[in-house]
């Protein structure tokens, strides 16, 4: 009997462990993750658990097999590798699902203030589909971003709720920056990948996606404390009126999961919540969650990205019966309860 696994590049990162636990608790299936933690945290901190064999992996779960590693090593010597799994699992390895989150990214200072680094993601993704092409997965996921988007579309007078046809591969309009060219061209490798060589690739684009284990360089964990720590003025960068589209991660992990069920051409699917919340809005919110209130200050010097960035999920809920479940304030609270614990 073959033995499956999943593959989660980047799994070490604030999407990637998500889905590695959710994958532990859904499934009886092999994990595999490859991530150098270059930004993603290493699994002994969120697994919580000392790995049980020490080879050339990491063995966590009785399941989870982590290499620290440059993704793109990996995938250069990946025959090599896949025999060593077999050879260590004493079992046929059949690669099921390939959920490829490696990527450089960062917050708005990153992507603004180091673009180059950034546009390394254009190798990563190259070598990736160049891999899926050769080893053939039963299925991959590509995780776009929102960020793909024409930032015509998101500006202070000139903004809508984007949709998937926004982005039209026969007249490009500008994204944002360096990583949403990256993004832009992933999905096209995506789609040319499930035409060309027919194997089933979904694509999501993901919002502003937040979660109570989400790194301090993102703006809800960097407000939750300073709420926690009941600290006054609130820095918010730029007016604090620019919106985003907010959706906690177990909904970003569910509509992943439709999409790859759903989705086989390498077409996009928007995850979000349909709704636009300033940074205004969301220290509100934390000032009735936490019942501190505190003055703003707005650093005016700070990198702020577009001025309104927000989704049409009607496909979604078209095709995948999907529509977010848990709301902002609910979303909100697990993270201020999470950091108060800490």
């Amino acid at each position: 009997m073959r033995t499956k696994l999943h593959i989660v590049t980047g799994g070490c990162g604030f999407v990637g462990r998500n889905m590695v636990k959710y994958l532990l608790a859904k499934t009886v299936d092999y994990i595999l993750i490859v991530d150098d933690l270059s930004i993603g945290q290493n699994p002994i901190t969120w697994l919580e658990e000392t790995p049980q064999t020490k080879t050339q992996f990491s063995f966590y779960e009785d399941r989870v097999i982590f290499i620290q590693e440059d993704i793109r090593n990996i995938l250069r010597s990946y025959s090599s590798v896949h025999l060593n799994i077999e050879a260590f699992l004493k079992a046929k390895v059949q690669i099921v699902d390939v959920y490829h989150f490696a990527a450089v990214v960062g917050g708005r200072m990153k992507i603004e203030e180091e673009p180059l680094a950034v546009a390394i993601d254009l190798s990563i993704d190259a070598e990736f589909f160049n891999w899926v092409v050769k080893y053939k997965p039963k299925r991959v996921l590509y995780p776009s971003s929102s960020a793909a988007y024409p930032v015509s579309l998101q500006t202070e007078l000139n903004h809508r709720a984007l949709k998937e046809d926004d982005i039209n591969f026969d007249v490009i309009k500008n994204p944002d920056l360096t990583y949403g060219w990256a993004k832009l061209t992933g999905e096209y490798l995506a789609r040319l990948t499930a035409q060309k060589h027919k194997i089933h690739v979904a694509c999501i684009r993901p919002f502003s996606g937040f979660g109570a284990d989400q790194e301090a360089s993102y703006p809800i964990t960097a407000i939750a404390r300073r709420f926690v720590n009941k600290e006054s003025p609130i820095d918010v960068w730029g007016s604090g009126l620019q919106s985003r589209d907010f959706v906690y991660i177990d909904d970003v992990i569910e509509c992943t999961l439709k999409a790859l069920d759903f989705v086989s051409n390498g077409d996009a699917i928007n995850i979000g919540s349909g709704k636009q919340t300033s940074f205004l809005e969301i220290i509100n919110v934390f000032s009735k969650i936490s019942g501190h209130q505190a003055e703003v200050r707005r650093l005016v010097d700070k990198p702020v990205g577009v001025m309104h960035r927000y989704s049409n999920v009607q496909k979604a809920k078209e095709l995948l019966n999907w529509t977010s479940s848990i709301s902002l304030e609910d979303g909100l609270r697990l993270v201020f309860e999470k950091h108060l614990k800490a």
